[in-house]
């Protein structure tokens, strides 16, 4: 299909015909879902509503079908081994505390270490924290550059023989610099150590190849990556699930229980416990096949164009400091600014009116911010559907903040 006529590709989605004239500069905190996302769903709910694995009748079997083919699909999409290496979430959020509870349990002691860094969104940070604290283990930080990154240097300087866990986001969701997983893969795994990534941001805008790249976890969102809300994966290598406690108990988790004991179902069904979310994994698999279909490099290639373009204007403009890396291929898809002597909420505001929807305040990463000396920034999250016109609408508008503060320029 490409990205030959974006027009063409923005008719597919429902909001830009709705609101024909928002900007909509907001889709690292979600995505715009396609008319084919949105009709799978409701084609899931009108024709094989049932409750998948727990009846033998047509129906049952057709939505567990469905479900265990988006199980496929999105195993397909990361380059998992095995589609039983997939396990549905509500979201990143659940997975990584999926992650951290049973790996919590399984790997850790008092007295042991989980690092993370500085510049994780709190997704990856609390649960880590909530766990270490339950195990009396402590949490060690490994700081990042200027633009976000994480080095495998740097993150051997905090390691040691008592470290069981690495958690660290593959992309920046303040800066967008993605990290080189494998590299950091690598480094923890040389100390004895499981690797976990947040690819919440990542696997949006890149291509994931979790066997190239050997993480042991990865956590990512249906709804950044055009599906719906409400559904989330974690990937996990096979040998590692299987060894992890579950972290939910109760409905079709179990492989058999009585009064006086229990024996849990295998991976990745002992983590999915009660009803799970089907019409939301379904609208993820479309997703996926849009997106092969479209072609991720052609994503990716027109995110970098737009970036560079607002990039290059920014710079332009007096007052405006752009926060992260110097070049647009550190930012992919992500401008966080901030502008002289005006609030983030202000600027927000002001770009509101002007029916342009920005993110303002902390991002979720206060302690990022706090590490770069910034109370808190405005973000411009651009996707691929965005056009030029919009980002010139953006420049313009931003142009304008100081003036209509009463600065001079």
């Amino acid at each position: 299909m490409g990205l030959s006529d974006i027009n063409e590709i923005r008719k597919e989605f429902p909001l830009f015909k709705n609101e024909p004239e928002m900007v909509y500069l907001d889709s690292c905190a979600t995505s715009q879902k396609p008319d084919r996302v949105l009709n799978a769903v409701r084609e899931f709910y009108e024709k094989n509503n049932a409750n998948p694995f727990r009846g033998i009748y047509d129906l049952s079997e057709r939505a567990t079908e469905a479900y265990e083919d988006a199980r496929r699909a999105v195993a397909g999409f990361i380059n998992a081994e095995d589609p039983e290496e997939i396990v549905f979430t509500r979201n990143a959020t659940e997975s990584l505390n999926l992650a951290a509870f049973s790996l919590g349990e399984l790997l850790v002691g008092e007295g042991d270490e989980v690092v993370i860094s500085v510049s994780e969104h709190h997704s990856n940070m609390l649960p880590w924290r909530y766990m270490a604290e339950r195990k009396k283990a402590k949490v060690k930080y490994v700081d990042c550059g200027p633009d976000g990154s994480v080095s495998p240097e740097e993150l051997a300087k905090v390691m040691s023989d008592k470290t069981k866990i690495v958690a660290v986001t593959a992309m920046s969701n303040v800066l967008g610099k993605m990290n080189d997983l494998k590299a950091l893969a690598a480094m923890a795994h040389t100390h004895g150590a499981v690797f976990v990534a947040d690819g919440a941001q990542s696997v949006p805008h890149g291509i994931t190849d979790v066997r190239d790249t050997d993480v042991d976890l990865l956590a990512f969102s249906g709804h950044k990556l055009l599906a719906p809300m409400g559904i989330g994966v974690l990937y996990g290598k096979r040998r590692l699930l299987e060894d992890m406690p579950p972290f939910l108990t109760g409905g079709e988790m179990i492989e058999r229980v009585s009064t006086e004991d229990v024996i849990y179902a295998g991976s990745p069904h002992k983590f999915e416990a009660g009803t799970v979310n089907a019409g939301g994994a379904v609208g993820l698999a479309e997703a996926i096949k849009w997106i092969r279909e479209i072609g991720m490099e052609n994503m990716m290639k027109r995110e970098l164009a737009l970036t560079k373009l607002a990039l290059t204007g920014m710079k332009k403009i007096p007052g405006i400091t752009v926060v992260g890396g110097e070049n647009a291929e550190d930012h992919n898809g992500i401008i966080t600014f901030k502008v002289e002597n005006v609030h983030p909420h202000d600027v927000s505001a002001i770009l509101a009116d002007e029916n342009i929807a920005v993110r303002a305040g902390h991002h979720c990463a206060e302690p990022l911010h706090r590490f770069l000396g910034i109370p808190s920034t405005t973000r411009a999250s651009i996707m691929f559907y965005n056009t030029e016109e919009e980002i010139e609408k953006f420049l313009k508008a931003v142009s304008g903040i100081r003036r209509l503060m009463g600065y001079s320029e």
